[in-house]
C-alpha cells in the first residue's frame, strides 16, 4: 500500500493537473452513484455519464484552477491570508460552480429552460454549501499542499456531490429535504416484514 501511496504523489507532483482533475471527476461522480444507490432505484449510468462530463468538462478543471488563482493571490497559511480564501471561495467561487452544476446537467438533459433548476435550487443549495465548505476550505487552505488540494476539495466533494445530486434530481437545494428522504426511507425499511 506505501508503495502505490509513493507512486501516487509523485505523480501528483509531477503531473498536478491531470492527477487532481481526474481524482475529483472520479469521486464526483461516484457521488452521483451514491445518491442513486440511496433511492433504492435502477442504476442510471446515463445520469452518472452527465455528471462525471460535468465535472471532468467545468467542476474539476475550475477548482483546480481557481485553488491555484487563490493561492497566487493570498499565498501562505497565515490565518488573515487563510480566511481571506474561504471567503473569496464561498463568495465566488461557490456560486460559479453550482451555475455551471445546474445549467450544465440541464443543457446534457436536455430540458427546454437550462436555468430552471438554478432559479429554483441556487440559492437553498448556496445556503446549505456555507453550512459545509467554510470548513472543508479552512482544513483545505491551513494543512493540504498545494498539489493535493483539488483532489482534497474532490474526496470532500463526494458527500457535496451526493447530496448536489439529489438535490438536481428531486430535492429543493435544502438539507432539510435530504435528510427528510433520508428519514422517510429509514422508517419504510423498519416497516417492512423480513423475507424468510
Amino acid at each position: 500500500m506505501a508503495g502505490w501511496w509513493r507512486v501516487l504523489s509523485r505523480g501528483a507532483r509531477r503531473y498536478p493537473w491531470p492527477a487532481n482533475v481526474l481524482l475529483y471527476a472520479a469521486l464526483f461522480s461516484a457521488g452521483d452513484a451514491l445518491q442513486q444507490r440511496l433511492r433504492d432505484g435502477p442504476a442510471d449510468w446515463r445520469q452518472t455519464r452527465h455528471v462525471a462530463t460535468v465535472a471532468v468538462v467545468f467542476q474539476a478543471n475550475f477548482n483546480y484552477v481557481w485553488l491555484r488563482l487563490l493561492e497566487r493571490a493570498l499565498p501562505g497559511r497565515a490565518p488573515r491570508a487563510i480566511l481571506a480564501k474561504v471567503l473569496c471561495d464561498q463568495v465566488v467561487g461557490a456560486p460559479v460552480a453550482l451555475s455551471a452544476f445546474y445549467a450544465g446537467m440541464s443543457i446534457l438533459q436536455g430540458k427546454d429552460d437550462i436555468f430552471l433548476d438554478l432559479r429554483q435550487k441556487f440559492w437553498n443549495t448556496y445556503k446549505s454549501g456555507l453550512v459545509y465548505w467554510p470548513f472543508v476550505q479552512l482544513t483545505n487552505f491551513s494543512l493540504v499542499p498545494i498539489h493535493w488540494r483539488t483532489a482534497y476539495t474532490g474526496f470532500c466533494g463526494f458527500l457535496w456531490a451526493t447530496f448536489l445530486c439529489f438535490s438536481q434530481q428531486s430535492g429543493d437545494g435544502t438539507l432539510k429535504s435530504a435528510f427528510t428522504f433520508l428519514r422517510v426511507k429509514e422508517a419504510s425499511a423498519v416497516e417492512r416484514p423480513q423475507e424468510k
